[in-house]
């Protein structure tokens, strides 16, 4: 299936922000890298936990502040927020092409987002010394994404080259 071809010009992000969550955003990202930050970011999470803008905002910001056991459980989040819009079994591992062709019928957008995020885990993976869940995480990813649009592959060569090299 190639994933770069889709139609739709509804993105995952596109879902309507409430005022109330959309200032707080906005205001965490006025004060990004300030301790108040991160507590506009959990505030707007818990008005709107399956809003996946905030899940975003608040992954972006563990991320960057480095923060990577707290970026993993909110990237595992917005895969379970976005595997359930999408019909998706709820665990990655059990994830086949077929899904993924459903999928597509639903939301382009939002199953690029999934696997963009499936990406991001399993690269947070390999980055806390998870070398085993990180590779099957882009294992999987490279299985859905047989085009490699997403570019999944380049990580994935690298786990191998380094487990060769080991080896």
């Amino acid at each position: 299936m190639d994933l770069m071809q889709f139609d739709q010009t509804t993105l995952y992000f596109d879902d309507p922000l409430a005022p109330e969550i959309e200032g707080l955003l906005r205001e965490a990202g006025d004060c990004y890298g300030e301790s108040a930050a991160e507590g506009l970011l959990l505030r707007a999470y818990f008005l709107a936990p399956e809003q996946l803008m905030v899940l975003v905002a608040l992954y972006r910001y563990y991320f960057y502040q480095h923060r990577l056991e707290d970026a993993l459980k909110v990237a595992d989040r917005a895969l379970d927020v976005a595997g359930r819009r999408l019909d998706l079994p709820a665990q990655w591992r059990h994830l086949h092409p077929e899904h993924v062709g459903h999928a597509v019928l639903r939301s382009m957008g939002l199953l690029r987002f999934y696997l963009m995020v499936l990406k991001a885990a399993g690269y947070i993976q390999l980055r806390l010394g998870n070398a085993s869940d990180g590779q099957a995480m882009l294992e999987k990813l490279g299985e859905l994404d047989s085009h490699d649009r997403l570019g999944g592959k380049a990580l994935l060569n690298v786990v191998l080259a380094e487990r060769e090299a080991v080896e």
